[in-house]
C-alpha cells in the first residue's frame, strides 16, 4: 500500500511539472495550411480595400473581417502592408483575368474591344477603380508595385493591339500603329475612371462608354458616331 501511494505521489508530481495542455490543441492538429490560411486572410482584405482605400484599413480590421486574431494576421505577415500589397494584385489580376477571358469569347475584333468598354464600367467597376489608383498610388512608394503595375499596364496593352489586329484582318478595322492606340485607348480609359470616381464634373457610367467607343469609331473605323 505504501508502495503504491509513493507511486502515486511521483506520478502526480510528474503531472504537476507538465505544462498545461492548450485549449487549441484539437484544432492546432487540423489547423489549415499556412499558404491557405494566408489566402484566407488576404481575400477578407480585399473587399475593405474597395470600400475604405489602403489607408483606412488596419490590421484589426483585416482581423475581423478574416474571422482570425491579430495575432494570426501578424504570424502569417510582416506588416499590414503586406497584406493590403497581396489583396490588391489578387484583384486586379482577377479583374483583368475576367476581362481577358471576356475578350476571349469574342466573334470579332471589334465585338472583343466592345466587350472591354462594357467591363471596363458597370455600376460595380467603381470599386475596382478605386483599388487600382491605390496601387498606382503604391507604385510610387515600393518599386515592386512598380514593376507590378508595369507588367499589368503591358499585358494589358497587349490585349488590346491584339484585338485591333484581329480587327484589321478581318477587314473592320483601320490603324498604322495597333500598339500605338492601346496606349491611347488605355490612357482615356484611366482618365475616364478617375473622373468617374472624383465626379467633377460628373460622370455616368453611360457617358464613360459612350467616349470609349467613339474614340474607337474615330481612330479604327475613321468616324465618330
Amino acid at each position: 500500500m505504501a508502495s503504491h501511494h509513493a507511486e502515486d505521489v511521483r506520478v502526480t508530481s510528474r503531472s504537476e511539472r507538465r505544462p498545461p495542455r492548450r485549449a487549441v490543441a484539437a484544432s492546432a492538429r487540423t489547423r489549415q495550411p499556412t499558404e491557405v490560411r494566408r489566402r484566407l486572410i488576404v481575400e477578407a482584405a480585399v473587399p475593405l480595400i474597395a470600400e475604405r482605400g489602403t489607408a483606412a484599413v488596419g490590421v484589426r480590421e483585416v482581423a475581423a473581417a478574416a474571422g482570425v486574431s491579430v495575432g494570426t494576421v501578424t504570424y502569417h505577415f510582416e506588416s499590414v502592408q503586406e497584406v493590403l500589397s497581396e489583396a490588391m494584385v489578387l484583384h486586379i489580376e482577377r479583374y483583368y483575368a475576367a476581362l481577358s477571358e471576356a475578350a476571349a469569347k469574342a466573334t470579332s475584333g471589334p465585338e472583343g474591344l466592345r466587350l472591354l468598354i462594357d467591363a471596363l464600367f458597370t455600376d460595380d467597376t467603381d470599386r475596382h477603380w478605386r483599388m487600382w489608383f491605390d496601387y498606382w498610388n503604391a507604385g510610387e512608394r515600393d518599386q515592386t508595385f512598380a514593376r507590378g503595375q508595369a507588367e499589368r499596364y503591358e499585358r494589358w496593352h497587349e490585349e488590346i493591339r491584339a484585338l485591333v489586329e484581329r480587327g484589321r484582318v478581318e477587314g473592320e478595322f483601320h490603324c498604322e500603329d495597333p500598339a500605338d492606340f492601346a496606349l491611347r485607348f488605355s490612357a482615356l480609359a484611366d482618365g475616364l475612371a478617375l473622373r468617374r470616381l472624383r465626379q467633377v464634373p460628373a460622370l455616368t457610367v453611360a457617358d464613360a462608354r459612350r467616349h470609349l467607343r467613339r474614340f474607337v469609331d474615330a481612330e479604327l473605323r475613321g468616324t465618330a458616331a
